[in-house]
């Protein structure tokens, strides 16, 4: 499954994306608040700020939104990546920014994230499948950029196990906020954070 496969009667790619944005934000204020299950349609309808005809122009089940917004999540964290590495001058310095990208995204992204694990669960097997498999991709991207980047400091072993580890942390930094963040700023926790995978990567 991808997005394009979510049936809307509009044809107007723009406008798709335009309202299902719209539903997106209002989706993630009543997931956060009430959880997928105790959230109605009518209730994203009005929080997205149309009718619930107008809803279902665009999507046909609330698990549609629930997936859109896992989808929009990860795209997000895509474009993020690969937009941070200089393909072309891979060094010890870029994938600093990479990661520095990464983090500064999951801050921008801690409602989204915590949805993320709370709700994904609630997806039908053939969807959470399809998401399971962007994460996968969005470690793949990081694992591909740390061997261009310092190839000669580490195995791809060990790439893989760093690409989990980054990815994993960005996460922490939301759904452990109720201690991190009282104990450190982002750039705190992002300067600690690379220097200690760093470390570890050189020895």
């Amino acid at each position: 499954m991808n997005k394009n496969k979510v049936v809307s009667n509009v044809k107007d790619q723009e406008l798709i994306k335009k309202r299902r944005d719209q539903m997106i934000k209002g989706a993630i204020t009543l997931f956060k608040e009430k959880g997928f299950h105790r959230t109605t349609t009518r209730e994203i309808a009005k929080a997205s700020g149309f009718s619930i005809g107008t809803l279902y122009e665009y999507i046909r089940t609330k698990e549609d939104v629930l997936y859109l917004t896992c989808d929009a999540i990860y795209e997000q964290v895509r474009e993020r990546i690969e937009n941070a590495f200089e393909l072309e001058q891979p060094s010890r310095e870029s994938l600093v920014k990479v990661i520095e990208s990464y983090f500064y995204l999951m801050d921008d992204l801690q409602e989204e994230i915590l949805i993320l694990y709370q709700e994904a669960k609630s997806l039908k097997q053939e969807t959470r499948g399809y998401i399971l498999q962007k994460e996968r991709n969005m470690v793949d991207i990081l694992e591909k950029v740390i061997l261009n980047c310092i190839p000669e400091q580490i195995t791809k072993q060990e790439a893989v196990i760093l690409a989990n580890n980054i990815f994993v942390q960005g996460h922490m930094w939301g759904f452990r906020r109720w201690i991190l963040q009282k104990q450190f700023s982002l750039e705190e926790y992002i300067h600690l954070q690379i220097n200690a995978m760093l470390r570890a990567a050189e020895k």
